[in-house]
């Protein structure tokens, strides 16, 4: 008999897996009918085999006594009579019970529904509110437990609820103080940045107003001194001073070219670069006889031209030279060469110096590789730029031997 109800238990919730509560009460008040129905069937069938029994003794009793017709059908109807008594209080009973059965079912099945409403409601409510539902509202006591689980996990989610409000209230205000603090960091970099701005063109107007009135008093100085020469021959005192004006005149052409370069435009002619490179070495003589160093230059034999910016260019070869000065050892040349290889122009400024260790840091903004040495370490740079702007590709070969800057320009025309 378990083994019966377990498989019909498992045939319902394998067939029956999703049913309301309206159904199951459909389904079961008919099955209590229908047990109802059965029950009293069973009841007046077995009332009417008690009649037929009845008869069929009254029956022999007749046959065994003479002249009792009379009596056989007055009790026949005595007994007719009390299968329909017998009937009636049988089906009336089985109505009663139904209807007991049915009103016990109904007040329960009643009570289950609200509590079960009960439940819906307070989940459904739960959601908009913090409210917990009276162990009191409920009438069964497998609910009240449920339900105290229930209240439980509520109080804990709306603890958790609090919990992340306050956070994010704090957090907002955190971000609001944060935010705060940002803009007034913002505002502050951004005068800052205007101070700075209005520095630098300070600054840029500064150096541009000392380039510009540099410019007179040095001119003056050098015909000053080629006037004098002129006059009452070289002097060692005055070629000093006159080295020094044109290291002079070499940086404050790096610096007006520095200060001029982002304003003005500086067009392109053709230039005769031996010629050029001859005429710039003329310049430093002076600052290299000052230095104990002579140039080592054979002019090339025909006319090399590019097509370059002069000022551009000067800057290239100044800076060139006025490096090979001042890092080339005392008593030792400068060796100066111009050659031409194709389409390719190479001008080459070699000598003796200390070996350059790091060779791509000596064209870095303010680096220089003896630290006590003159200068502002910006030359090199400038010619890098210069290079890089137009094209032109420098090689940097060191050693303890020698010291070899090499420029490859390309040919006019080609």
């Amino acid at each position: 008999m378990k083994s019966f109800i377990n498989k019909l238990h498992v045939f319902f919730l394998l067939n029956i897996n999703s049913i309301t509560i309206k159904k199951a009460n459909i389904m079961t008040t008919a099955f209590i009918f229908v047990f109802t129905i059965i029950f009293a069937y069973l009841l007046i069938k077995e009332n009417y085999y008690d009649y037929e029994r009845a008869l069929v003794s009254q029956h022999h009793l007749q046959e065994s006594t003479l002249n009792l017709d009379e009596k056989y059908e007055q009790t026949q109807k005595k007994l007719k009579t009390l299968l329909i008594k017998n009937t009636i209080a049988i089906s009336t009973l089985a109505f009663i019970l139904f209807t007991i059965m049915l009103g016990l079912y109904k007040i329960f099945n009643t009570l289950l529904q609200r509590d079960m409403q009960a439940f819906l409601d307070f989940f459904k409510n739960t959601a908009q509110n913090e409210q917990v539902l009276n162990p009191h509202a409920i009438f069964f006591s497998e609910f009240k437990t449920m339900l105290g689980y229930a209240n439980e996990m509520v109080e804990t989610i709306n603890e958790q609820k609090r919990t992340l409000k306050e956070l994010n209230f704090s957090l907002e205000d955190k971000v609001k103080e944060k935010t705060d603090k940002l803009l007034l960091i913002n505002k502050n970099l951004q005068k800052e940045k205007i101070f700075s701005q209005n520095l630098l063109n300070s600054q840029k107007e500064f150096l541009r107003y000392t380039v510009h009135e540099t410019n007179t008093p040095l001119s003056v100085m050098l015909t000053s001194i080629e006037l004098f020469v002129m006059k009452n021959g070289k002097d060692r005192q005055l070629s000093k001073i006159e080295a020094a004006v044109k290291n002079i005149f070499s940086i404050y052409d790096d610096l007006s070219y520095l200060v001029k370069k982002d304003q003005v435009e500086y067009p392109k002619s053709a230039i005769d670069i031996g010629s050029f490179f001859t005429c710039r070495l003329d310049f430093f003589e002076e600052v290299a006889e000052l230095s104990k160093i002579k140039f080592k230059h054979i002019p090339h034999a025909k006319s090399l031209y590019i097509y370059f910016n002069e000022t551009k260019l000067q800057r290239v070869i100044d800076n060139t030279i006025t490096n090979a000065i001042k890092y080339t050892l005392p008593n030792e040349e400068v060796e100066v060469s111009l050659r031409q290889e194709g389409v390719y122009i190479y001008l080459s400024v070699g000598s003796k110096s200390k070996e350059i260790k790091n060779t791509d840091k000596v064209f870095e903004s303010f680096y220089r590789e003896e630290g006590n040495r003159e200068g502002f370490g910006i030359g090199l740079r400038l010619v890098k730029t210069i290079c890089d702007e137009e094209g032109v590709q420098i090689s940097l070969n060191s050693s303890d031997e020698k010291t070899i800057f090499t420029y490859k320009f390309q040919m006019m025309g080609e």
